[in-house]
């Protein structure tokens, strides 16, 4: 556990700024003008026309989606507090600790995101914030949601998140302490094709001042237990320092192994991310910032728009017509699925992820290859890693699964959107899912039923 050193912020809270999102008129904001410039540079270098329908407004969208997720670079804590202190009563110290003089208060279970400074990728985090009250007064608890926003809406690092969000609030409300936990989830970096949704960088880190500097302080354990009131079970042995691992997926031996199949990084490309952090409002010479634009090109990379045929089972066809293992000549007999088949995608309207299962139903025909999972999932993967949107990848999988397997086919699509929770609504816990038919199963509802059936039961409904 930490705290960063008060006088860092003790500079911050003097400054006063007008609080709130930077208001983007679009075109006319030269941060955003900065940076609409670098995508357009980014996206031409996978290979796209930035003119094509679907990615005109991409620059506009992206610059949007970067300035409203680090607007905490325009506020400051001591907007937030300032008048949102109220005077509360407490017992004599003889007696105990309640209200304004030694109560413990919680606010448990905030939903933050933040981008990540070592690939600009956005992390999300379930943060857990306490503190102790002193001198009869109390701040308002939504203050504490919102100090630590102001905190995640920067580049960050989950341990310096949590130290700024301890510091500040111990400098903005003087409390006899402040306690910060993080619960912080960042998406596996590269991807493969062997991921999973289930493949995530997960972490968790703390901070405490005051009262809480100590980590054997009894507080803590009142900390500690109020959270497993809501199953929240926290271990100390499991912080990123007690792991030895790098926190952030793009920083692993994996990553440099995996990427190094995609050649040497397109200068320009490296340049134009390097404008986003400076308009953004960073230094891109920090130290913990000059590995990030060659980090966030080699993601993009993996998405990039070429002209390479698909390889399905070993065997390269340009156009597709007929399984590899012989014609499909037989009648139908039963109604197969392959479910949970995983996936990633790179939105195209914000250059954000977006990650799920796609499910396949078709009927099975004498003269079926015995490989179909494997075969699937190529296809699954081969149109996942592009600029994609997922009624368009929906699309996609089944028309050539359905050049395939005989054209009765059923594709379902659910993903989860980076875009619904790091931008707009931030909506956390929020799924989509899509639905293509084709042949057969655009006229029986009951062989949709049935398929549809069989997703609920295989993920426990």
């Amino acid at each position: 556990m930490g705290a960063l050193d008060e006088e860092h912020f003790d500079a911050e809270l003097e400054n006063r700024v007008k609080l709130g999102c930077l208001e983007l008129g679009g075109e006319e904001e030269p941060d955003a003008l900065a940076i609409q410039d670098a995508v357009k540079v980014l996206l031409q270098g996978l290979g796209e026309d930035v003119n094509r329908e679907g990615l005109k407004k991409t620059p506009l969208r992206v610059a949007k989606a970067f300035l409203e997720g680090t607007r905490g670079y325009r506020q400051y804590v001591k907007d937030i507090v300032q008048g949102a202190l109220f005077p509360e009563a407490g017992l004599d110290k003889e007696i105990g600790h309640a209200g304004g003089a030694g109560g413990l208060v919680i606010v448990r279970d905030l939903n933050l995101f933040s981008y990540c400074e070592s690939c600009l990728l956005p992390f999300q985090v379930k943060c857990h914030v306490g503190y102790v009250p002193s001198g009869q007064r109390v701040v308002g608890l939504s203050k504490l949601s919102r100090v630590s926003d102001v905190f995640a809406k920067r580049l960050q690092d989950p341990q310096r998140l949590a130290d700024e969000i301890a510091s500040a609030l111990q400098n903005g409300i003087k409390p006899a302490g402040v306690a910060v936990v993080l619960q912080c989830l960042h998406i596996q970096f590269p991807v493969s094709l062997t991921s999973n949704h289930e493949d995530w960088a997960k972490i968790q880190v703390t901070s405490g001042s005051g009262a809480f500097k100590d980590e054997k302080a009894g507080v803590w354990g009142d900390f500690l237990s109020l959270l497993k009131f809501r199953g929240i079970n926290i271990h100390k042995s499991c912080t990123r320092e007690s792991t030895g691992k790098s926190w952030c997926p793009s920083r692993s031996p994996l990553s440099s192994t995996t990427c190094s199949g995609l050649g040497s990084l397109n200068p320009g490309m490296v340049t134009a991310v390097t404008s986003i952090i400076r308009s953004l409002g960073e230094d891109p010479s920090r130290k913990e910032l000059v590995g990030t634009p060659g980090h966030f090109v080699k993601w993009l990379m993996n998405f990039q728009n070429t002209n390479i045929p698909m390889k399905l089972n070993g065997c390269t066809i340009d156009k597709v017509d007929s399984l590899p293992n012989g014609e499909v000549n037989g009648e139908m007999e039963q109604l197969c699925s392959e479910l949970n088949l995983p996936f990633w995608s790179q939105c195209e309207h914000h250059l954000l992820p977006f990650h799920g299962s796609v499910h396949i139903g078709y009927f099975h025909r004498e003269g079926l290859s015995p490989s179909v999972k494997s075969l699937l999932q190529s296809i699954v993967h081969f149109y996942g890693f592009k600029l994609q949107v997922q009624e368009r990848l929906t699309r996609q999988i089944a028309e050539t699964v359905s050049s395939l397997l005989g054209g009765d086919v059923m594709v379902v699509v659910e993903a989860y959107h980076t875009c619904m929770i790091s931008r707009g609504i931030e909506k956390f816990g929020s799924s989509t899912a899509t639905i293509a038919v084709l042949g057969q199963f655009s006229t029986d509802s009951v062989a949709r039923a049935k398929f549809l059936d069989s997703i609920s039961e295989a993920n426990g409904g």
